[in-house]
């Protein structure tokens, strides 16, 4: 029994619709996972320990911006840090909410130039989680990291001498959240 031609095009048309839809979906994610492998775009690994200090060192640069949203003050207590290679760091930022009521914030973070992303590695940062800050409150927030020793022998990145890493906090939406 042959399906009529029509019949035959709106079941493509609609299996295109599905799989289209689909893809769209399923985009997000992927490119998450693929920016996490390659770095690609500055985007840090996570990882459980640095694999110990080598001989290689680089400078890391703290950077900090709040969205205009977010009644925070939000800055890096040193600027700069000299480190090995595969050393274990940490470094401290300081958020106070300026605000009369408990503010929820969230960090996004990047690195430049983008091709050391995939050689800065985060242990603990407090970009993983939300964090509340109560009316006048200031908080010290950690973030332990290290620097692969992989980017000295990497040509595209082995003259970086200098990586940034920046955060933005964002106001959490509390009506998404409370879903």
């Amino acid at each position: 029994m042959a399906i009529d031609r029509n019949v035959r095009t709106a079941l493509f048309a609609t299996a295109a619709v599905f799989g289209m839809t689909g893809v769209g979906f399923a985009s997000v994610p992927l490119y998450r996972v693929f920016c996490q492998v390659t770095g690609f775009g500055g985007t840090t690994q996570v990882a459980d320990a640095a694999p110990g200090a080598t001989a290689g060192r680089v400078t890391v640069a703290f950077d900090s911006n709040v969205s205009p949203a977010l009644p925070w003050k939000f800055a890096p207590e040193q600027r700069t840090a000299k480190v090995a290679l595969g050393e274990r760091n940490m470094a401290f930022f300081t958020a106070r909410n300026d605000s009369d009521r408990p503010v929820t914030g969230t960090a996004t973070f990047n690195v430049t130039p983008a091709q050391a992303g995939r050689y800065f590695a985060k242990i603990q940062c407090f970009c993983f989680t939300e964090q509340v800050l109560q009316p006048g409150e200031e908080m010290r927030m950690p973030v332990i990291y290290y620097v692969d020793p992989a980017l000295a022998t990497d040509p595209d990145a082995k003259s970086v001498q200098e990586i940034t890493l920046s955060y933005t906090f964002y106001p959490v939406d509390s009506a998404k959240t409370a879903s």
